[in-house]
């Protein structure tokens, strides 16, 4: 089970059951101010009984509880700003047999001060019972006055993945003046993975061969993947589009995670801006993103765009919508073509976590007689010149170290890559 400021994830029935589901809802109850709760599921097959038990403990300890049924994550988030609290049943984009809890005060995820209130036992004062009220949701309403009308009617293809972004990212884009055409609507008929970033997303690249666009969306609809003339595009430019729409926009602040492309980064400067850089992680983006009262920013490495005007989480369905507000103009051309000139590499490398910290230390010093920069905020970075850097982190699940690197030339990219997972894997059998 991972308990992390993201939410609570696991294998149901294994390492996650109903007696921790009714736990951790016990212990959110002790932080919802508002005695109102939010709540939604994705469309996992154990979504509907974790949301039933997460619902009955909250209301057992005096909180109302408004159902939103099967909705996406940014939903939830949306909503939760009017009622002061929400919970998201959801493990994101982790395999189907998973699920979890993503927990909101105040229309933004929880900090590391809340956490432990969250993991560890509490105490919950006796109260009257709370009620339960089914919601509908104004969402597509407040997303089409962010975007506008869009006048071009461009045709679209919307990929599902089977996830809880049925019934908005389609018909908001149809609001809004889009001609859209949908792949796996229902769950049971799939025919990819749940995580879009990592799925070849086949179906929808053949598709959009002949369209304007394409969007896929994870099961809970908070990640987005871009598909533009039949080629997937990387996650980093779902973040660099929603970047560009902000800047058209007039916003000048952004908060960009350490891994995110130094492309976003490069554009945003040129045309006025100014970034400040997070620890990986949505939740560390939007804690700088308050912090500094920034206007926008997001998580490449999750093709997560975050616009806190709207919502403080990854909006992959609005985004969709200010993408699709920019086809066909010279914005949209600009930054499509400068980002796709880099080239981002994700990898890991087999490490046991107690070797997690000295591996690192040990990078860090070959790091700092190697390269001209290096940056300690998340794991180490290397500068290695104005367009190639790597970043080096330990994960905190996993028995893994992850390698990232970016560059102007992908053959660079790859050996970057190469030549450092080899020199994480020489300095672990060093040491231990």
């Amino acid at each position: 089970m991972k308990k992390t400021i993201s939410g609570i994830r696991g294998i149901f029935g294994e390492d996650l059951n109903l007696k921790d589901i009714l736990e951790f809802s016990n212990n959110f109850s002790s932080l919802i101010k508002s005695k109102k709760c939010v709540i939604g599921k994705d469309t996992r097959p154990s979504g509907q009984m974790v949301k039933d038990t997460a619902s009955a403990a909250l209301m057992k300890n005096g909180i109302d509880v408004f159902n939103l049924g099967t909705v996406p994550t940014p939903v939830v988030f949306r909503e939760a700003r009017k009622y002061g609290a929400g919970l998201v049943i959801s493990s994101s984009h982790n395999p189907l047999e998973w699920n979890g809890m993503k927990f909101i005060i105040e229309g933004r995820g929880i900090n590391e001060q809340e956490l432990p209130q969250i993991i560890n036992h509490q105490e919950i004062l006796k109260t009257k019972i709370g009620t339960e009220t089914d919601l509908v949701s104004s969402y597509i309403e407040d997303a089409k006055k962010i975007i506008g009308n869009i006048e071009n009617k461009p045709e679209i293809i919307v990929d599902i993945g089977g996830g809880a972004a049925k019934g908005f990212a389609p018909e908001l884009l149809m609001e809004v003046g889009c001609n859209v055409q949908i792949l796996n609507e229902n769950l049971s008929k799939c025919s990819r993975g749940p995580d879009p970033t990592s799925d070849n997303l086949s179906e929808l690249v053949q598709a959009t061969s002949k369209k304007d666009i394409g969007f896929a969306f994870d099961l809970d609809g908070d990640r987005l993947v871009v598909v533009r003339k039949g080629k997937k595009q990387s996650p980093d430019i779902t973040l660099g589009l929603g970047v560009a729409k902000s800047l058209e926009l007039g916003y000048k602040n952004f908060v960009l995670s350490i891994d995110t492309s130094v492309s976003v980064e490069k554009f945003i400067n040129e045309k006025g801006g100014n970034v400040k850089r997070s620890k990986v992680g949505e939740a560390n983006v939007i804690d700088l993103m308050l912090k500094n009262k920034a206007q926008a920013g997001g998580e490449g490495s999750s093709g997560g765009f975050i616009l806190p005007e709207f919502n403080y989480c990854r909006e992959g369905i609005l985004t969709s919508g200010l993408i699709a507000s920019m086809l066909g103009t010279t914005e949209f051309n600009e930054i499509l073509k400068f980002m796709e000139s880099y080239y981002q590499i994700r990898d890991k490398t087999k490490i046991d976590s107690e070797f997690h910290d000295k591996v690192i230390d040990e990078i860090k010093l070959k790091f700092s007689k190697e390269y001209s920069e290096t940056i300690s905020l998340d794991g180490i970075k290397g500068i290695i010149d104005e367009d190639s850097w790597v970043l080096i982190r330990k994960s905190n699940t996993e028995d893994i170290i992850r390698v990232s690197a970016e560059s102007n030339d992908e053959e660079k990219c790859k050996r970057i890559v190469k030549d450092v997972i080899e020199m994480v894997n020489q300095s672990y059998e060093k040491i231990r």
